[in-house]
């Protein structure tokens, strides 16, 4: 029993090794970005925006994937952050480069670097790093949430006339009957919440509900890496985290629900309306 003992303690010792170069990393390549930021960039067309939007993924990319590679030669990649569903066996890096990147171009600050390591698609962890703040959120499975090495904890609200609430879209091209379902949902925490909050990306959101600032977050559909980031920080936070129907959320799920504990149901009452 002791020798077990012994080999998780080393696991979960490397783990936070490994958490803290995934740091430096994913720092470095916020910095490369943060150069890029300011002015807003122009296009005239659907082709235009995803060439800009390519230019930023590059730059931060370029420092992202050989150092993550050197720090996990073995662990997979996924090449596109808007891919959903489970992963292979095995680790995978999962990481937006730019989380966030249209408000990037538009001079807008709610943007992000992530990286997330998953082992048999359960999020080992992860990083968030605001570039123009210097924040950097870290989760590590098991060892809590941090902001810049100070511990998060969800809020203690319950009840959700007082709490402040958020949602997102997954992607610009959302089939029809999910924007649809977005839109009732905004509706009906209209009614029942204190405030409504609408924007992307999902996981600034997301990490704002690990740090207790806001007290639930919703998306119907959504990719692994705009969710599995926040997935882990607001459950190391002490937060609840299913899918919108009351469910444990996993990369699979159609949708997700992420809240303080005290709202979470009536947060899923609402959203079932």
């Amino acid at each position: 029993m002791s020798k077990t003992f012994r080999t998780t303690d080393a696991a979960t010792a490397s783990d936070a090794h490994l958490l803290d170069e995934t740091v430096m990393v994913v720092r470095a390549a916020g910095a490369a970005l943060r150069e890029r930021f300011g002015e807003v960039v122009r296009y005239r067309s659907r082709e235009e925006l995803m060439r800009a939007l390519a230019v930023n993924d590059a730059a931060a990319l370029d420092i992202l994937r050989p150092r993550l590679t050197a720090l996990r030669p073995d662990a997979g990649w996924v090449e596109d952050e808007l891919d959903g569903g489970a992963l292979p066996a095995g680790e995978w890096w999962v990481v937006d480069p730019a989380e966030g990147n249209v408000n990037h171009l538009h001079g807008l600050a709610d943007w992000a670097v992530t990286a997330t390591l998953v082992r048999e698609n359960r999020p080992v962890l992860t990083v968030v790093h605001l570039p123009l703040t210097g924040e950097t959120y870290t989760a590590l499975s098991g060892a809590g949430a941090h902001l810049d090495g100070r511990p998060l904890r969800v809020a203690p609200t319950t009840d959700l006339a007082l709490g402040i609430v958020a949602t997102s879209q997954a992607r610009p091209d959302e089939d029809e009957k999910i924007v649809r379902r977005v839109g009732s949902s905004i509706t009906a925490m209209l009614l029942d919440a204190l405030v409504v909050r609408t924007s992307v990306p999902a996981t600034l959101h997301l990490v704002n509900v690990a740090a207790g600032r806001i007290d639930a977050f919703w998306q119907f559909a959504g990719a692994r890496a705009d969710l599995l980031p926040g997935a882990l920080l607001v459950t190391e936070a002490g937060g609840r985290v299913t899918d919108t129907e009351g469910h444990p959320w996993t990369p699979r799920s159609e949708g997700l629900l992420a809240a303080a504990p005290g709202i979470h149901t009536q947060t899923l009452t609402t959203l079932s309306h």
